[in-house]
């Protein structure tokens, strides 16, 4: 078992930066990529960004592609999702998630373990 733990979230105005955490224990040498997730109220759970927990390959989402910023800490089983020009529609609990198998995925299906969320508020 994989257990994921977010933290960073919080109420922040346009324009401003956050910067998320999401810390792994448990069986930790058996993930082999970490994804952020984000679902706003009343919306599906949308893919933020992935990462190679090895090779530190990454990918986003075009909604986020040159604002978001995802890398990892091996040494303290740690991914981080550095969050800049923020916008209102950013808002939504953003979830972190751990896949065993190779490769990148932006599907929610493909990641085994999930964290439970942190709240993030953008203000207009």
């Amino acid at each position: 078992q994989v257990q994921l733990v977010e933290s960073g979230g919080g109420l922040v105005q346009a324009g401003g930066s956050l910067r998320l955490s999401c810390a792994a224990s448990g069986r930790t040498f058996s993930i082999l990529t970490m994804g952020w997730f984000r679902q706003a109220p009343g919306k599906e759970r949308e893919f933020v960004a992935t990462i190679d927990w090895s090779g530190g390959s990454t990918s986003y989402a075009d909604s986020v592609k040159g604002r978001f910023t995802v890398s990892r800490d091996n040494a303290k089983n740690t991914v981080y999702l550095q969050m800049n020009s923020l916008k209102p529609e950013d808002t939504a609990v953003y979830s972190c998630a751990a896949r065993t198998s190779p490769g990148l995925r932006v599907g929610p299906g493909g990641y085994d373990y999930w964290g439970q969320g942190t709240q993030v508020t953008v203000s207009s």
